[in-house]
């Protein structure tokens, strides 16, 4: 059966443009709302558009109904329309009503961060259980947000067993949005009940799922531990539907499973949708925690990362917390004048390995390269000697390994 097309304008079209706009407030420095952006830069490209100008903001809190002040909305009103920009993207959630009230004075396409990865997830999705939980968050996030979609529509007209005031069309697409989130709720029970039945078929053989951020290199990761040809690609979300492979390390056989990439700010209706597919998380023994030590801010990475960790899984697992992609570390020496804080990028690799990296409690290091297949050796060590640790409690008279 042919893939069916994506119904969403981003995805599909050829090089739209767009601007983005970020505040700056109190609780999110200059540097972070730059990092932020530059993230929703590689989100828009990665859904198909390209980014012509950012504008951001100082604010004390953010503008109830325009997001930004009234100066800066006129702003990015005037530059869409002297630009011809098909698609303005704001780097928070907008409410509803921020999201008519900005419709209404840029008169163009906007969208918020929340709707760009649901439509990269939509276009992303390849198995029928990723597809039904992208629908269902991407219904999820719409319902609310009908109001304003269907204003240049009249009323209803009447007829037998319609007279009077009618139905509008708001109300009728709510009802039908509400029938189908039911009926894919029921249908993701079922496929849930299904891969349940899969996962008990597997053994009691232990399992080890590799976490990370987006685009930190776990399909790479994958690929090289279990010689498969997992899709890797250089873009935020390249893997969506989780992949689980047997892997044998000398005498050993473990199953090792790839999953979804976080992020920060993950629409809640993603994080309740994938739920499900976040139970090869749930069920592992062991975590392989992966990081792209040459991004400047891995650690807010890895912070995040835990964070989503609690939220889908309280219980304390053993984590071997791999820092991928040494080959691109760019370490940059700080000027002894420079009075503001020391970064990452101003530690070398020896010096970042005795920080805080080298104190955390039922924690493996190991510094690797996937690409280029550096230290892949002492990652299999390490990896090999944990899961055998963990056979060992389970199977305590089984003794063939030791």
């Amino acid at each position: 059966m042919e893939e069916q097309q994506s119904s969403h304008v981003l995805v599909d079209a050829v090089e739209e443009t767009c601007v983005l706009v970020g505040i700056i407030t109190q609780a999110i420095t200059e540097d972070q709302a730059k990092e932020y952006i530059e993230e929703l830069r590689f989100l828009a490209e990665t859904a198909g558009a390209i980014t012509q100008k950012v504008f951001l903001q100082k604010v004390q809190i953010e503008n109830p109904k325009t997001f930004v002040g009234k100066g800066k909305i006129e702003e990015v009103r005037d530059y869409v329309q002297q630009n011809a920009i098909d698609i303005v993207i704001f780097d928070d959630e907008l409410s509803p009503s921020q999201l008519r009230n900005i419709e209404r004075i840029l008169e163009c396409k906007v969208m918020d961060r929340n709707s760009l990865i649901l439509d990269i997830f939509a276009s992303r999705a390849r198995t029928s259980h990723a597809k039904t939980q992208v629908e269902l968050a991407q219904l999820q996030y719409m319902l609310p947000r009908l109001t304003g979609l269907w204003t240049h529509l009249e009323r209803q007209k009447g007829g037998i067993g319609l007279r009077g005031p009618g139905e509008t069309q708001i109300e009728s697409d709510r009802r039908v949005i509400q029938q189908k989130i039911s009926l894919l709720k029921e249908k993701l029970k079922e496929i849930d009940k299904q891969m349940s039945v899969q996962r008990g078929n597997r053994g009691q053989l232990v399992r080890v799922a590799l976490v990370g951020y987006t685009n930190v290199g776990k399909s790479t990761m994958m690929n090289l531990l279990s010689k498969s040809e997992v899709f890797a690609e250089n873009k935020l979300f390249a893997t969506l539907d989780t992949t689980v492979r047997k892997v044998v390390l000398e005498n050993l056989p473990f199953l090792l499973t790839d999953t979804v990439g976080f992020i920060r700010k993950l629409p809640h209706q993603l994080v309740e949708s994938f739920k499900s597919t976040l139970d090869e998380v749930r069920e592992a023994d062991l975590l392989i925690h992966i990081l792209d030590i040459s991004h400047p801010n891995f650690e807010d990475h890895y912070n995040v990362v835990n964070e989503t960790l609690a939220e889908i899984d309280d219980s304390e697992k053993p984590v071997i917390l791999v820092f991928n992609k040494i080959d691109a570390y760019n370490f940059k020496e700080k000027d002894e004048n420079d009075p503001s804080p020391m970064k990452p990028e101003n530690y070398s690799l020896e010096d970042l390995k005795k920080t805080w990296m080298s104190k955390l409690n039922n924690t493996k290091c190991v510094f690797v390269s996937a690409q280029e297949k550096d230290n892949v050796d002492e990652l299999k060590e390490v990896l090999y000697e944990e899961v055998k640790r963990i056979f060992k409690v389970r199977y305590p008279y089984n003794n063939f390994l030791y």
